[in-house]
């Protein structure tokens, strides 16, 4: 089948005219996320109990955006109910919470508050869909046709339907960082170069660097790769390298100056946009502008002095600027936070820990992006489309890599894998057409398929862990979902109530419960899974390992006013195996001490909620 029959295999015949449908970018996309918006809200709604997300993350999200709404201001990004005396800052971006704060308002001019609230966080992630899809079919389309436009659309939905980061109330941040890197990556492999794709990269650039930190290693071999493209290319690249370099600085100075306060404008901060990501960045695109503005562009080896030269000073700068950043932001996390903490976050896993923890899901995650590294490297070597391969496998080896290191990573290389392997499964798919008899070829095409599905993946290694009756329940497949910290199993509606009758005070909770505490009720918790919130963590560590009138100590030094108990939650439970002396082991053996009176009904999640009684005279 040519590929002009293939596009017509997508056109509908109407009064003897050929009238294109689906095989315009527009129409295709919508179709796809709307099939995907159905499937989601068909998947997600029936056994919902609630219409935010899981993850703290989204709880989080959602009680930051509240205070927003409530009149907190554009700049102070610090949650005041969270640890001790002062609050916590957060590392977050305000360009998340703004557009959903818009729309809770505008939903909430014909519906109650919190009717408009589960609403918006809804359909959040949802709207994000087409968002994705469109650069990833403009791309596919532009690069191999239509065929390849429906193959990437049709990958692309079966992604976000297998990623929690788009199931109906995931209003973290990490969706959208997906949708941009997706536009960076459409836009950078435009077979044309038009001005418009790399003024489109640039700023995507800038946001995914503002929205967070998570995404500065990609931005940064996105940016090495539009430099050596215009070290080997020279004059021919000149004007893509010039129009990337000039959006990208004009865009990220735009977004520091309009989400950092003045006060913050020189302050360096590795966990987020501060001025050490903004300076280097913004330095980083004008040097490229200027050197690919050089009225007479130099030969290829005058090229890479200028651009080793560049990297050198950039590199020198870094070191100058923000050295603490050159290393693991969280190297300062203090090692009993490790231990009992960060080790227990999924997203935080490498790839041996993910191997140890949970086998059946190492497929789902790494398998589809070494795939596509596999294909874009033998496709390269054969010089089939070699500058479009070499890119691609620069973009996705970046984030498979990073996911070797976290997890996280391989959400963004399971996606960027569709580029590359739409084309290949369009060419097996073209080959078998012209010769349909031809069992190999045919298999050769199905494989392909299936190869390119990370649900498929992550199936297989359920059925080779669990056997048959676990991997036919797909809500098992819910687990290729990762958070920021484990989610914990304490805490239901009856607690919640119970906890919101007392006077405004300070909980002491485990961390998986403290932002569902600040949700539904109007205390301050001592701790919630975030690492700016060092001291309030330890502390609660500190109270459910120390002895019963030791830890009484500590709770009046921090001024807790209740203690929510779980011996279910995965941490107090190592807290428990840790110090069999301690507070919480004592609770857990049911030994209350006298300082401790005892509140509401027992929990069937796990909780048993204590006051903490004032000295007696």
């Amino acid at each position: 089948m040519t590929e002009n029959a293939a596009d017509t295999s997508f056109s509908r015949t109407a009064g003897g005219a050929t009238v294109p449908l689906l095989s315009r970018l527009l129409p295709a996309v919508a179709l796809y996320a709307a099939i995907v918006a159905v499937a989601a809200l068909a998947f997600s709604l029936p056994d919902a109990t609630d219409y935010l997300g899981s993850d703290n993350d989204d709880v989080m999200r959602l009680v930051e955006i509240r205070d927003l709404l409530a009149g907190q201001g554009w700049f102070d990004l610090t949650q005041y109910r969270l640890g001790l005396e002062g609050g916590t800052l957060m590392h977050w971006s305000r360009l998340i919470d703004l557009p959903i704060a818009l729309l809770i308002r505008l939903f909430s001019f014909f519906l109650t508050q919190d009717k408009a609230e589960a609403v918006v966080v809804t359909i959040w992630p949802l709207l994000l869909v087409p968002l994705l899809l469109l650069p990833l079919g403009l791309a596919a389309r532009r690069l191999a046709g239509v065929t390849a436009m429906h193959i990437a659309l049709g990958l692309g939905a079966l992604f976000v339907l297998g990623c929690v980061r788009f199931k109906p109330g995931s209003i973290d941040h990490h969706n959208v960082q997906l949708m941009l890197v997706m536009w960076i990556a459409a836009m950078l492999v435009d077979p044309e170069r038009r001005a418009s794709s790399y003024i489109a990269a640039g700023i995507a650039c800038a946001l995914a660097l503002a929205i967070g930190a998570e995404t500065t290693p990609f931005i940064a071999v996105v940016c090495v790769c539009v430099a050596l493209q215009w070290v080997w290319l020279g004059q021919a690249f000149s004007r893509p390298a010039r129009f990337f370099g000039l959006s990208l600085a004009l865009s990220v100075s735009a977004v520091f100056f309009l989400t950092i306060p003045p006060r913050a404008y020189a302050v360096v901060t590795c966990d987020n946009f501060s001025f050490g990501f903004y300076a280097l960045s913004a330095l980083g695109g004008a040097a490229l502008f200027l050197l690919a503005s050089l009225p007479k562009q130099p030969g290829r080896i005058v090229r890479v002095i200028l651009a080793s030269g560049t990297g050198g000073l950039l590199l020198l700068a870094a070191r100058i600027i923000a050295p603490q950043c050159l290393g693991d932001p969280l190297s300062t996390l203090d090692p009993l936070l490790v231990e009992l903490w960060l080790n227990g976050v999924t997203e935080a896993r490498s790839f041996f820990a993910e191997a140890r923890t949970d086998p059946e899901m190492v497929g789902g995650f790494y398998a589809v992006g070494l795939f596509a590294i596999m294909v874009c490297l033998v496709r390269s070597l054969r010089r089939e489309k070699t500058e479009l391969h070499l890119l691609l496998l620069a973009l996705i080896g970046a984030s498979w890599g990073i996911a070797l290191l976290q997890v996280r990573g391989a959400f963004f290389a399971n996606m960027l894998a569709i580029l590359p392997l739409s084309l290949l499964i369009t060419d097996l798919r073209r080959v078998s057409a012209a010769d349909p008899r031809n069992p190999s070829v045919a298999f050769a095409y199905i494989s392909a398929v299936l190869m390119s599905v990370p649900v498929v993946w992550a199936l297989g290694g359920v059925l080779a862990v669990h056997g048959w009756k676990q991997a036919a329940d797909m809500r098992t497949l819910t687990k290729a979902g990762i958070s920021d910290g484990e989610v914990g199993e304490c805490g239901d509606p009856a607690d919640m109530a119970a906890l919101a009758t007392l006077p405004a005070g300070l909980i002491a909770a485990p961390s998986n419960s403290g932002a569902d505490i600040l949700r539904w009720t109007h205390h301050r918790v001592l701790t919630a899974p975030y690492h700016r919130n060092q001291k309030g963590m330890l502390t609660e560590l500190y109270i459910g390992l120390a002895q019963p009138g030791e830890a009484k100590a500590f709770l009046r030094g921090a001024g807790v006013t209740a203690l929510a108990f779980c011996k279910t939650d995965p941490q107090t439970d190592a807290l428990i195996r840790r110090k069999p002396d301690g507070l919480y082991a004592n609770l857990a053996r049911g030994q209350v001490p006298d300082y401790l009176q005892p509140f509401g009904q027992p929990s069937q999640s796990g909780f048993r909620l204590y006051k903490v009684l004032p000295d007696r005279n």
